[in-house]
């Protein structure tokens, strides 16, 4: 049976030459499409959205009625498509966690808007997948406690605004601590990495901080696996290798599995020099997690 891999076409949504190229996210499903089962996302409900998101923010996005401040703390574009392939994102994730729960892994060709508050929108991510994914599956009953495992380039700042204080949520963002955000979130657990970061000490810390993750016995754990940690990246300053990608992928996977705990991948931030070596990356990372072995690095 092929693994199954969450994906809308509608994901990829022009930007007009933006550093986000939403085009990775459809070269990602199209390097996978031979070996897995591309499942198309349901649109979430309103009430959905407002399970992680304030009303008026929640209306906003869905009119693509967009101010001019909240344009500039997002900063990316808006219109209609746009605010569709974010809403969609949404019901990525949820699909791909509820796999998680069904077979042990789910795989999301997209999600990880982790820069997004309740009330706003920030660094391109405009919703919270991975908030309302959680908050979705709580209020169902199929899980009680979650751990966010944020290894983007970028703090994991707005899921960590949103669940701070929740007693049943776990954040750990490891992320480079002289770029964006400027004002960090405090996660449940952060660590800060200076610049110039490679491979080996990298891995040593994901290692020796994923057992706070695993201790806190999460029922599900949602992982923000931004490739924006590459040595090529544009927007980061981190020198992991494709190696080194692959072999953190390996960390997080092995981790839950050797603790039981399902994991829903989202593929998060990248920003290589073309979309296509992005989704390169992106496609090993649920490669790993799907059990369908990976190119050489």
């Amino acid at each position: 049976m092929k693994p199954r891999v969450v994906f809308s076409p509608r994901y990829d949504v022009d930007y007009g030459g933006h550093n986000f190229a939403a085009r990775k996210f459809a070269l990602t499903a199209q390097a996978l499409a031979p070996f897995v089962d591309l499942v198309e996302p349901p649109e979430p409900s309103r009430e959905d959205l407002l399970l992680a998101h304030d009303a008026v923010w929640v209306d906003t996005v869905v009119s693509a009625s967009l101010s001019a401040a909240d344009l500039r703390r997002l900063e990316l574009p808006f219109s209609p498509e746009i605010s569709l392939a974010h809403r969609l994102a949404i019901g990525g994730t949820i699909l791909a966690a509820r796999h998680a729960l069904e077979a042990g892994v789910g795989l999301h060709a997209g999600g990880g808007g982790h820069h997004a508050f309740r009330d706003h929108g920030e660094g391109y991510c405009a919703l919270n997948d991975i908030a309302v994914a959680i908050y979705k599956l709580r209020v169902e009953n199929a899980i009680q406690r979650a751990a966010v495992i944020d290894l983007d380039v970028h703090q994991g700042n707005g899921t960590a605004a949103i669940f701070a204080g929740d007693p049943d949520v776990f954040t750990f963002s490891m992320h480079q601590a002289d770029l964006y955000p400027e004002m960090k979130e405090r996660s449940s657990l952060d660590v800060e990495l200076a610049a110039g970061t490679a491979d080996a000490e990298y891995y040593d810390l994901l290692r020796r901080h994923l057992r706070a993750v695993m201790d806190f016995k999460p029922d599900l754990a949602i992982y923000q696996g931004g490739v924006d940690v590459w040595e090529h990246d544009k927007l980061g300053g981190l020198k992991l290798t494709e190696r080194g990608i692959l072999d953190r992928d390996a960390a997080v996977f092995e981790t839950c599995r050797l603790h039981g705990v399902p994991v829903a991948v989202t593929l998060g931030g990248g920003y290589g020099p073309t979309p296509e070596g992005t989704a390169r990356l992106h496609a090993n990372t649920l490669r790993v997690f799907g059990g369908l072995g990976t190119p050489r690095a």
